[in-house]
């Protein structure tokens, strides 16, 4: 399966970041994108699961954190790797992500270069 067949799903409550790493990511793969925990958890209802899930740790509602903990709790998404994306940088946050289940925990304000990386290495 190449890259354009793989898709990955962008949940991020900053506009302007989800619009931004939306269009880079959307040159390989297919995106599909939410602003909050529960439009993703609608947009997943609607598509066949995605390859990755790029997500915001900091949402209103349910945190990236409560989310991952929740998708990985169910069979159909608990092989899905998910990548965080947060300002949240201190030790115990990064820890707090990888036990939730994170591939990845890149930290804003990010390089997009790196950010396409780990997403392709998450993603294999």
């Amino acid at each position: 399966m190449n890259a354009a067949n793989k898709s990955i799903l962008v949940i991020e409550d900053d506009e302007a970041v989800r619009t931004l790493v939306a269009r880079q990511l959307s040159a390989e793969y297919v995106v599909h994108q939410a602003a909050d925990a529960q439009q993703a958890l609608s947009v997943l209802a609607t598509i066949k699961a995605p390859n990755l899930i790029l997500c915001d740790v900091m949402m209103p509602g349910m945190t990236g954190i409560q989310l991952a903990k929740h998708l990985k709790a169910q069979e159909a998404y608990k092989a899905i790797p998910i990548v965080f994306l947060t300002a949240k940088t201190g030790a115990l946050d990064v820890i707090e992500g990888i036990n939730a289940g994170a591939r990845h925990y890149i930290t804003k304000p990010f390089n997009m270069k790196e950010l396409l990386e780990k997403v392709a290495k998450a993603i294999k």
